[in-house]
């Protein structure tokens, strides 16, 4: 598989990236008020909603794709991988990936096409200012403090991989703007692919450094997304045993995705550990607002 000729760490410091490596640190301002309870429609299959998720794809095909590509000078390696697993692909997997940009899921879209994703959204943000486009193009909110909203969700997204449809995952838990390292993942992805019996597709985002006439274009990195190869869970194990195995894997496929080696120590391979951050540590990470965790 061809891969990105370099590995790139952009060490942004104009981001304030919070303690928490699940912590988001964007600020949605608007609040519709929706409640996400057991009730709430996380896979709307009525005819108003296909048709308008249906016009949304092809404004995304046509003008999104195109946007994305020149915003972030986009490169795609590894598409073989979906005409390689073809087959399998069809019916259903899980992708995972690091969650860097704030239009990855655009970039995502465009890497793996014509495979149309349907992946899990902060509820913050699906009740927000872009909370339209989100659920358009696939976002499904996550419920909070509701055990039997949860337990909607959780159907939900186990009867769209049974169905044979594409999810996907930022296992990470939160967005953080041109962050290299990969942060810790989060067990819950991994345990969807567990119950379906479902593969795990990693991709990684890395970076680039703009040359040439490209400098006067782009004051940012230029951005790659390489996609890998499934990953299957392990039958034989527990299931607790199979999601922690898979989310070790997942996680390491990330990181090799992205141009780092996971065995090279330069980031430790620590798991779920979402309470500290002390080796991603950032002189400027402040502690958020409530109104923004």
């Amino acid at each position: 598989m061809k891969k990105p000729k370099e590995y790139f760490d952009p060490k942004s410091t104009e981001f304030p990236y919070p303690a928490k490596t699940d912590q988001h640190y964007l600020v949605v301002k608007k609040d519709d008020g929706t409640v996400f309870d057991e009730n709430y429609p996380y896979v709307d299959k009525s005819k108003k909603f296909l048709f308008k998720k249906r016009l949304t794809r092809v404004g995304v095909c046509t003008i999104g794709f195109l946007a994305a590509k020149i915003r972030y000078g986009l490169r795609v390696y590894g598409r073989e991988n979906l005409k390689k697993h073809k087959e399998v692909l069809k019916k259903g997997v899980m992708s995972v990936s690091n969650h860097v940009l704030m239009w990855d899921y655009l970039c995502l879209m465009y890497a793996i096409r014509p495979f149309n994703p349907y992946h899990p959204s902060w509820d913050v943000n699906c009740r927000g200012e872009n909370k339209n486009f989100i659920r358009m193009v696939g976002g499904i909110p996550v419920p909070k403090n509701d055990r039997k909203a949860l337990m909607a969700f959780s159907r939900a997204f186990e009867e769209l991989l049974n169905e044979g449809n594409w999810v996907h995952f930022y296992a990470e838990g939160s967005m953080w703007e041109y962050y290299a390292p990969i942060r810790p993942f989060k067990k819950g992805a991994m345990t969807y692919a567990v119950r379906t019996a479902k593969p795990v597709l990693p991709i990684g985002f890395s970076y680039r450094q703009p040359k040439g006439l490209q400098k006067l274009f782009h004051k940012r990195p230029l951005v790659n997304v390489t996609i890998g190869e499934p990953i299957f869970p392990d039958e034989s194990l527990p299931k607790a045993e199979a999601v922690e195995k898979l989310m070790i894997a997942a996680h390491q496929a990330v990181c090799r995705l992205a141009g780092i080696n996971p065995e090279d120590n330069l980031y430790p391979p620590v798991f779920c550990d979402n309470d500290r951050v002390d080796y991603y540590f950032n002189p400027k990470a402040v502690p958020l607002k409530k109104d923004q965790r």
